[in-house]
């Protein structure tokens, strides 16, 4: 087992970034009270208002009047909606100087630009808040973003995950020492691999014992578990009381019902992640993981990502929340998983759209601050041009992103601000 420890470069990095672009956001002076104007809005739980207002002081939206004035920004020309949240990225993924798939591991001053990059674009997508899934350059990421020394969306992570070798891993004392050492370290959940990768079949890599003990210990220690699962591993992480299942490729119905009925939050990927790889596939083929062979596996698996999530949403009571696995190559694209599940899966747009605001909030336990528009939520507000319950390819044109009460983002008047508050 790895255990996180600090990247002096990458520390380093990140305060140059800071200190080159003078601190924009805390440059960024605003109204303390702002009003927002929206012709069609999307609350986050599945419901439309129409002609209304949103009222902003500070970083927390306070009313929505539809007499509220003077309106600061006129968005009654777009949709408005919570910001998004992902609750599955690599947000450290990037391609090295060579061009070639880095991964996680990469801790170099370049990585940490190319991170603080990855996080730039994934704002400027409409996701305020993404839930980053091991890697050591993730702690110091979000600490700087929270400090608002760079831009970036909320993070959450998992800083070094549990890669399930069998009993290689450890029994399952060690496993419990091994959550406590990420809490220690900073971590804001657990994320476990309870499975091969699907380029590898999707085999399970840790027994129900040492499963059990994973998410027991995070639950001891108030922290959520994250877990890589296919075939049975979906099955066997359900049953230890684990707080999400990721991918879940080749589960059965009976496992669907099972999650369902456990309350367990169930994130499957209906497209966007394979289809990264294959676009790439010259920039990820001979790095560590990467083979013709998995990539072929990928090619085959793609339609059976989609029917788990055909299935996933026609499951009664089973909570179907949003991530996209956003790697190297799809960051600033992680919507596009949202236009495969509705285009290809056929999930119903709202629930998409649910699926990444509130579902997803409180799948994090953060159900009472964002991923809704209301009276004492952060203010996390985001517009498209088009409705994506009409047209979902909408979800690709984000014209504004507020994050906190911080503009980041306003194209409605034609123009992209290249840093927050440029444009106010």
């Amino acid at each position: 087992m790895r255990f996180v420890r600090l990247i002096p470069g990458v520390l380093a990095a990140f305060t140059l970034c800071a200190a080159a672009e003078q601190n924009p956001i805390a440059a960024s002076a605003q109204k303390k009270r702002l009003v927002i104007g929206a012709g069609m809005l999307l609350d986050g739980l599945g419901h439309v208002l129409r002609d209304t207002r949103i009222v902003v002081e500070d970083s927390k939206i306070v009313a929505l009047d539809p007499k509220a004035s003077p309106v600061d920004y006129d968005l009654r020309s777009f949709t408005v909606l919570p910001g998004w949240i992902d609750l599955h990225v690599h947000i450290s993924w990037s391609f090295g100087a060579n061009g070639k798939n880095a991964g996680q591991d990469e801790t170099t001053q370049f990585a940490a630009y190319q991170a603080a990059s990855n996080a730039w674009l994934t704002l400027m997508a409409g996701f305020t808040t993404v839930q980053s899934v091991g890697s050591p350059i993730d702690a110091p990421l979000r600490d700087a973003i929270a400090k608002g020394v760079i831009p970036g969306p909320r993070i959450l992570t998992a800083i070094q995950p549990l890669e399930g070798q069998g009993e290689k891993t450890g029994t399952p004392d060690e496993i419990r020492a091994f959550v406590r050492k990420q809490k220690d370290a900073g971590a804001d959940l657990i994320k476990i691999f309870a499975s091969q990768s699907i380029r590898q079949g999707g085999g399970m890599t840790l027994s129900q014992d040492q499963i059990n003990a994973a998410c027991d210990e995070a639950n001891k220690q108030g922290l959520r578990t994250l877990v890589h699962a296919y075939k049975g591993a979906v099955r066997a992480a359900t049953l230890a009381g684990c707080t999400e299942v990721e991918h879940g490729t080749m589960a059965t119905d009976d496992d669907l019902k099972l999650m369902a009925g456990r309350g367990t939050y169930f994130d499957p990927q209906a497209g966007l992640v394979i289809e990264n790889y294959l676009a790439n596939k010259a920039r990820f083929l001979g790095t560590p993981g990467y083979t013709e062979e998995g990539f072929a596996a990928m090619e085959r698996v793609l339609s059976l990502d989609r029917d788990i999530v055909r299935r996933a949403v026609k499951t009664p009571r089973l909570k179907v929340v949003f991530g996209s696995d956003a790697v190297a190559g799809a960051h600033g694209r992680n919507a596009e998983e949202l236009i495969d599940r509705v285009r290809d899966a056929r999930v119903d747009p709202m629930s998409a759209m649910v699926s990444a605001n509130s579902l997803a909030a409180e799948a994090i336990r953060m159900g009472n601050r964002i991923g809704s528009i209301a009276p004492g939520y952060e203010a996390d507000i985001i517009a498209l041009d088009g409705d994506p319950l009409k047209d979902i390819t909408a979800v690709r044109r984000v014209t504004f992103v507020m994050k906190g009460g911080v503009v980041y983002k306003n194209a409605a008047r034609g123009a992209i601000p290249t840093y927050a508050g440029v444009q106010p």
